[in-house]
């Protein structure tokens, strides 16, 4: 039995983890260390997608940016647009 990865080329390294820092793998935390969940993120540009859909310009992605954009348009019934702080017509 080997005491090395599948991908090691010498097949030779005396435990898993000497095999493993020979190899100069580089691991990164992944979803852990962002500060936006991957689930978030994808629901915040489900409602800016949504919102795009409806004629609306909300001035970014984030959910408090597509609920302004949403709760002003539907207050002045005409899509609002954030590039020009404006309603379209």
């Amino acid at each position: 039995m080997s005491n090395c990865r599948t991908g090691c080329p010498s097949q030779d390294h005396a435990d898993w983890g000497e095999c493993l820092r020979a190899s100069n793998l580089q691991m990164s935390s992944g979803d852990a260390s962002r500060p936006t969940s991957q689930k978030k993120w994808d629901s915040e540009l489900t409602a800016y997608r949504n919102a795009r859909k409806q004629g609306i310009q909300p001035a970014g992605t984030t959910m408090a940016q597509v609920e302004k954009a949403i709760k002003a348009s539907d207050k002045a019934g005409k899509a609002y647009d954030a590039n020009t702080g404006g309603f379209k017509e």
